[in-house]
């Protein structure tokens, strides 16, 4: 008891949770085809599709999902998918060494050198001038830390003493400028062999701002530091206290004696550093096709190398100007084939649902086609045998196409053909054998499913399109040289298996569309199109007339349809559910009233509202069980805004007597006028069907004239101006609804002898008695009493002009036609 409670309970969630699944998607397409907005929406989702589609094809352009190892195995063929400038980092880098240490060694020419040793020396004399008039010179230890720091070195006493005791500081001066210019002719550098060193490798002498010196060449005369100073030594001074201080002096001016030239190591690293920038990468090109390592092998440093290379060269592109070039091109791709294809294709006008439905199976078909994708390089792992590139061929590429041509047309479904298969090949690295594969796989599994009754046809479809894709596999594996290998076994397998996919894919998403977005494929026609469904059941029992009415009209429509090639399925039934509305008021209808004739009571105006809101009721009746739209349509339109002339001549007869007018459009039903040959079609077997009621003795010659009647009345009324139907067309109606008539009102023979029993088992044959058939006693009712009851010869046979026709005229009347 607990298990029944809880399965219950199971059920009653499961379905509120579906209705209220349903009741949001019927929010959101509500909501996008509300025609106030509808070109805004249309934009909006252009937008929206091209962004998404952006996001799921971009990564797929990088040549591997992972970044493959020195010393991996292959999981598959891995050829280069386009050119690529491969940089050689070890070769670069050795030449950018070679650069580097072949660049220009910057050492620094400082001209002022002998100036500055003379005024050092100035400093000093002006020192000593200054301090011997209070410092004694026996004060060793204060003229020491006097001088020491003037000349930045250690002096000796004697030193001291000789500098104390110089009696002509200007002629001094005067001779050791002259000799140090002279000696500071030559360059003077700190060590001679390694600027010797350097000069081989190029010396650039730049000043102190780091210009370059004019004139200035490594191989001009030079000397040592060591050099100078011996030279240095050996110079004498006049105006000295003693001659023995020349030598102290010289030795003071070695020391402090400086290089001319010396190293800038820092503008040397940078020169090196710039020189080596400077060096262009050193590439190598992979070419398109070129294999880089096969299926099984471990991959060697050199393949390692260029593997990664691509691989960064991949990674390391401009994301954002990729990302917008992909976007724009997909905005391309999707709005001018559309604008095209409406200004040019004839059936091509979808609608914002079937817009809205599209780009939903779009982003979902990239979407499994992406994860298969990715799935297939793990894959690869597993199967190493099977080039990772082939399984391509596997994926159900035609399954939306066969979709969509179920749901909508040919037309739509080529122009969708004709935009996924460009971007299919952009996600598959550029592939044009993925254009040709899909492409061709999606028109032919569109053409397969173009009448599609059943799920047979569907996967009889899914065969054409395994066949066409067989054909495709073996034609890419001769182009590409590999016909007589292994992979053609896996190639052929797989294309063989991916129309059966194609095809279990559409059966599947088929009902689901088909429920949420309320569509009416011929499956659907097929389940409706039964007598016994619920809806026809409860129109036969309350309104038994309507339900005759409808079936009769579904059968002319279904003829007329074939005749001009119009959906014959739809338009049956359609047929069928034309006037569910009248179940409400199922009286106040001519063919289910028995005697008593309701509008005799009413005004014309409120007979009129009665009869036209049973389109109304009609189309909402629809809705809610979920008929369809194209039956919804029909419904709404199998009347279009024809005038109800038998309550409209009544009204305005009325009116005369007391002066009032009388409107038209009230006596006009709402419309809108039908929009499709079936919606056409139906209007006509409507009308012809019920004025068939009123025909006595219905020859074929009056049946051909009242159906061109009928027809020509409501084409000069314009019921027709919007639909599809020409006058050939109309001609080709007119003759099958002749056929299906004169078959329904056909004459039967007498029978011999009369057809009823006599008292005490005995049969008088007199010339009053009269022999009747049972088809002529149920027509000379009119069809409401039993067929047991005999007609009196009293009463006027059915080819007279009496009662009957006049009773039929009025029928007639009541229904608008005459």
């Amino acid at each position: 008891m607990q298990d029944q409670i809880s399965s219950t309970q199971e059920k009653h969630t499961l379905a509120h949770l579906s209705k209220l699944g349903s009741n949001l998607f019927d929010f959101i397409v509500k909501r996008f085809t509300n025609p106030l907005t509808a070109r805004r929406n249309r934009f909006i989702l252009l937008f929206t599709t091209a962004l998404l589609l952006t996001i799921i094809v971009l990564p797929s352009q990088h040549f591997f999902s992972r970044e493959f190892k020195t010393g991996d195995i292959a999981t598959s063929d891995i050829r280069a998918t386009r050119d690529y400038l491969i940089e050689d980092q070890a070769l670069t880098e050795q030449r950018r060494k070679e650069v580097g240490n072949s660049a220009p060694i910057i050492y620094n020419l400082n001209d002022r050198v002998p100036s500055y040793l003379v005024e050092k020396l100035q400093q000093v004399l002006d020192t000593v001038q200054a301090e011997q008039a209070t410092t004694p010179s026996n004060k060793r230890a204060e003229w020491h830390k006097l001088l020491t720091p003037l000349l930045d070195t250690e002096l000796s006493e004697a030193e001291i003493l000789a500098l104390t005791r110089l009696k002509s500081g200007k002629v001094f001066l005067a001779r050791l400028d002259r000799q140090l210019n002279e000696l500071y002719r030559r360059r003077i550098v700190l060590d001679a062999k390694v600027y010797q060193n350097d000069a081989h490798r190029g010396i650039e002498i730049v000043d102190n701002n780091g210009r370059p010196v004019p004139g200035s060449e490594a191989t001009a005369e030079y000397a040592d530091i060591g050099e100078a100073r011996k030279i240095v030594v050996q110079w004498q001074f006049p105006g000295l206290g003693n001659p023995s201080d020349a030598g102290r002096i010289s030795a003071v001016i070695a020391r402090i004696l400086l290089p001319s030239l010396f190293y800038n190591r820092e503008a040397t690293e940078a020169r090196a550093k710039a020189a080596m920038e400077a060096v262009r990468p050193v590439l190598f090109k992979v070419q398109k096709g070129e294999m880089i390592v096969r299926v099984g092998e471990r991959i060697s440093p050199e393949q390692a190398h260029k593997l990664r290379m691509i691989f960064m060269e991949n990674q390391s592109g401009n994301r954002y100007f990729t990302f917008i070039g992909c976007f724009s091109m997909i905005l391309v791709l999707f709005y001018f084939p559309y604008r095209f294809a409406c200004k040019n294709i004839r059936k091509f006008h979808p609608s914002n649902k079937d817009i809205l439905v599209i780009s939903l199976m779009i982003i979902g078909s990239f979407l499994v086609f992406k994860t298969a994708l990715l799935i297939s390089h793990s894959v690869g792992q597993v199967f190493p045998s099977i080039d990772t590139n082939n399984y391509f061929y596997l994926f159900p590429f035609a399954a939306t196409a066969m979709i969509i041509r179920v749901f909508l047309n040919s037309e739509v479904a080529l122009v969708y053909c004709s935009i996924m298969a460009p971007l299919l090949g952009i996600m598959f690295n550029n592939n044009m054998f993925i254009v040709i594969y899909a492409l061709l796989g999606g028109i032919v599994g569109a053409h397969g499913v173009r009448q599609c009754s059943d799920r047979s046809t569907i996967y009889a479809a899914g065969i054409k399109v395994s066949v066409v894709n067989l054909a495709l596999a073996v034609g890419f594996q001769t182009f590409s040289n590999t016909l007589f290998s292994m992979q053609t076994i896996y190639v052929a397998l797989f294309a063989l298996v991916s129309g059966v996919l194609s095809a279990g894919f559409a059966s599947s998403f088929i009902p689901i569309i088909e429920m949420l977005f309320h569509y009416t494929t011929d499956i659907k026609l097929l389940e409706l199109a039964n007598l016994n469904s619920p809806l026809l059941r409860e129109l036969m029992v309350r309104a038994p007339g309507t339900y005759h009415h409808s079936v009769v009209v579904g059968n002319l429509v279904e003829a007329a349809a074939e005749a001009v090639t119009a959906n014959p399925l739809l338009a049956r039934v359609a047929a069928y559910y034309h006037d569910i509305g009248k179940m409400s008021k199922p009286q106040y209808f001519i063919e289910n009233q028995s005697e008593e004739n309701r509008h005799d009571k009413l005004a014309p105006s409120m007979s009129a509202l009665i009869l036209i809101s049973h389109i109304k009721e009609g189309t909402e009746l629809a809705k809610d069980r979920r008929l369809g739209q194209a039956i919804v349509d029909i419904i709404r339109q199998h009347h279009g805004t024809g005038l109800i002339k038998f309550f409209y001549e009544r009204a305005r007869t009325q009116a005369e007597a007391t002066g009032q007018t009388v409107e038209e459009k009230d006596f006009r039903y709402p419309g809108p006028k039908p929009q499709t040959r079936e919606a056409g079609i139906v209007m006509l077997a409507d009308c012809v069907e019920a004025a068939s009621r009123t025909l006595v003795n219905p020859t074929p010659d009056r049946i051909q004239g009242m159906v061109q009647k009928i027809i020509n009345n409501i084409f000069i009324d314009g019921q027709l101006d919007e639909c599809e139907l020409t006058l050939k067309n109309l001609h080709e109606i007119a003759r099958s609804f002749n056929q299906i008539l004169i078959g329904i009102f056909h004459h039967r023979v007498d029978y011999p002898e009369a057809v009823y029993k006599v008292a005490s088992g005995t049969r008088k044959n007199t010339a009053s008695e009269q022999k009747i058939s049972p088809e002529q006693t149920h027509s000379a009712n009119g069809g409401n009493k039993s067929a047991d009851t005999v007609q009196q010869p009293s009463e006027a046979p059915p080819d007279s002009d009496g009662p009957p026709k006049k009773r039929g005229g009025e029928d007639l009347k009541r229904l608008g036609m005459s």
